[in-house]
């Protein structure tokens, strides 16, 4: 018989202040802790909104996934077209005599916003910007992100050029995870090509909130945006912001957001990596339990003072068939704060639990006939 079972772990904390809501002028937001993935803040953080140059974080991706695959190298050069060269909008100033190498044309697309640089990327990795948006839209679809899809390389604007706020905070968490090697990139404050330097127009390198990159966007349909990232005492989080009504805004707003996810919220360690969180029954095997653990320290983001509020729930549905191997996902944490929302982290095995021999199951076997006899004959709740 599988039975789901429970198991509720004390989790108290002493804490003195709570969280505060805030409000933004931003017509679609999201705020994200990185190291725990929970959400601080959400304003139709789903709906499909036209993202200017912010969408050039997919270029970005499809770049930095051919040099991960090694079909490309940082040291490779790409040829410029007349169409990259006359394309209108931010520019890096490259020209058909040019041949930029694909670390310049990161700098290019990160610090100089450069449509010119998005073009020739397309054109080099798939022939033609049209086919290369199809690439996008389609990579996009198999990582899940459903509220997206391209029309080009550069955020130019176009009615099926669109992308969610969830989409693009996921972007940013794959700059920083899958591509963390290329993040620098992002903090660099100018680049010069062709004898003209430009700056890095992300507000967040300049601010005192310890910004360190990400992608600014602006079109007058969109208003102006920023996908942003900033650490302050070894906590990161990652947030976008759109529809703000000029640069002034977009920097007042992001420094606002900012300081108050991290003023308002911490990062509180329940258990470390490799403890044993609970026991689980097991079934028909040489023990009859085994240690539940997690395979990395388990943080969660609470609102300041709110930690005592918390609850930790250990789900299962057992007991647990033996052989049972280490490492195993047998179980979930569920930690719940109200207001906030649960956190699952999967539990593993701690030890391998081999199948017990003769007399375990006749044991077991026997327990269960009686079980079953006292269920048949008295009922059972």
């Amino acid at each position: 018989m599988i039975l789901r079972f429970l198991i509720i772990i004390s989790v108290m904390f002493s804490l003195p202040l709570s969280a505060q809501t805030i409000d933004t002028a931003a017509t679609a937001a999201l705020v994200i802790d990185y190291d725990t993935g929970a959400v601080l803040l959400e304003k139709n953080a789903d709906e499909p909104i036209p993202p200017a140059s912010m969408s050039k974080l997919m270029t970005l991706n499809m770049l930095f996934e051919a040099i991960q695959e090694e079909r490309v190298s940082l040291d490779d050069t790409f040829p410029v077209s007349e169409n990259a060269h006359g394309y209108p909008g931010s520019t890096m100033f490259l020209e058909t005599r040019h041949n930029p190498t694909v670390r310049d044309l990161i700098r290019g697309i990160v610090v100089l916003s450069g449509n010119d640089a998005c073009i020739v990327v397309a054109e080099h990795l798939a022939g033609s910007e049209g086919a290369f948006a199809y690439q996008m839209t389609e990579r996009a679809r198999e990582l899940g992100m459903t509220g997206s899809t391209f029309a080009n390389s550069t955020g130019w604007p176009a009615e099926s050029h669109r992308m969610s706020a969830r989409d693009l905070v996921f972007l940013a968490q794959r700059m920083l995870g899958e591509f963390g090697e290329h993040y620098s990139f992002f903090a660099e404050r100018e680049f010069t090509w062709n004898g003209i330097t430009q700056p890095n127009r992300n507000p967040l390198l300049y601010s005192s909130i310890a910004g360190d990159g990400l992608k600014t966007g602006h079109t007058e349909e969109a208003g102006y945006g920023l996908v942003g990232s900033a650490v302050r005492d070894g906590r990161r989080i990652v947030f976008m912001i759109t529809g703000l009504q000029s640069t002034a805004d977009r920097t007042n707003e992001s420094e606002r957001i900012a300081a108050w996810a991290f003023r308002e919220f911490e990062n509180v360690t329940f258990f470390d990596a490799d403890t044993v969180v609970a026991q689980a029954d097991v079934w028909l095997g040489a023990e009859q339990q085994v240690g539940l653990v997690a395979d990395e320290e388990i943080l969660a983001t609470l609102p300041r003072g709110r930690a005592a509020d918390a609850t930790a729930r250990v789900v299962y549905d057992g007991p647990i068939a033996a052989p049972i191997a280490a490492g195993q996902h047998i179980a979930d944490l569920l930690i719940e704060t109200p207001g906030v929302g649960t956190m699952t982290i999967p539990l593993l095995a701690e030890t391998d639990v081999a199948e017990g021999g003769p007399m375990t199951r006749i044991v077991s076997s026997a327990g269960l006939l009686a079980s079953h006899a006292f269920d048949s004959m008295f009922g059972s709740d």
